[in-house]
């Protein structure tokens, strides 16, 4: 097989061909497989969101003070705020080339719910966006003050956070997946749903690097995280329904 066979068939959905033997959890399994895939051929895309994190939460300090004590009450504010606009540098990719490449027209056609499978493309994008943010925002966080025994909350706060902003931007990603340049539109439709998680999170780091209980604002983060995998990926699946017709 040549180097040319080698990518077809990389780029084609292999659910197609296996619609009517692939049970759906295994057609959204294939479909997460294939996604991060093809994204650690182009480690750019990658790189790009984590690398506006560190640059914001590592020189936000110099454009400050570097007093700790005035870095810890700027910190959750700082973390969360780069970490929101960090995940939306990667949405604008989340639907748009396999809208292009005629992808998301076979996987409506494939026989397999559409809803899963966009569930599966949104799972790819949190463990490649979501998952790294979250393992560098303990590190950030040390950079603005905070101390080691705060660790452990801002970690849990980071985790179940990014899930629900996956889950968020991928509503704006599906809405604006038939317009040209989308990203101005995107950040508009996706901002404003995000609030609340951007609230949430930075509340429950200002108390874990206070000392204080940070499971209330964790429980309300994990309520948003609940509501939107049950709705985002219909509302997700019924905008690219649209936008195919």
């Amino acid at each position: 097989m040549s180097h040319g066979d080698v990518e077809v068939a990389a780029l084609t959905p292999p659910i197609v061909a296996r619609s009517s033997a692939t049970s759906a959890l295994g057609a959204a399994a294939l479909a997460l497989e294939r996604d991060l895939l093809l994204a650690f051929r182009h480690p750019s895309q990658l790189v790009q969101p984590l690398a506006f994190f560190a640059m914001v939460t590592l020189l936000f300090p110099l454009a400050l003070s570097p007093e700790p004590a005035r870095l810890r009450e700027v910190a959750p504010g700082v973390l969360w705020t780069a970490a929101l606009l960090a995940s939306l540098l990667a949405l604008e990719f989340l639907f748009r080339d396999d809208a292009h490449d005629g992808t998301l027209e076979q996987y409506a056609l494939s026989g397999q719910s559409l809803t899963t499978l966009l569930f599966a493309k949104i799972a790819a994008h949190w463990v490649l966006t979501g998952v790294p943010l979250t393992l560098m925002a303990p590190l950030a966080a040390l950079s603005l003050g905070a101390s080691p025994s705060a660790l452990p909350g801002i970690f849990a706060a980071v985790l179940i956070g990014s899930v629900t902003l996956s889950l968020i931007g991928s509503i704006g990603a599906a809405l604006t997946l038939g317009i040209k340049r989308s990203g101005a539109l995107l950040s508009l439709l996706t901002l404003p749903l995000a609030l609340p998680v951007l609230i949430f999170g930075a509340r429950a780091t200002q108390l874990a690097m206070s000392g204080g209980p940070v499971v209330a604002p964790l429980e309300l983060l994990g309520a948003l995280a609940v509501l939107g995998t049950t709705l985002a990926p219909l509302a997700a699946a019924a905008a690219v329904r649209i936008s195919l017709e």
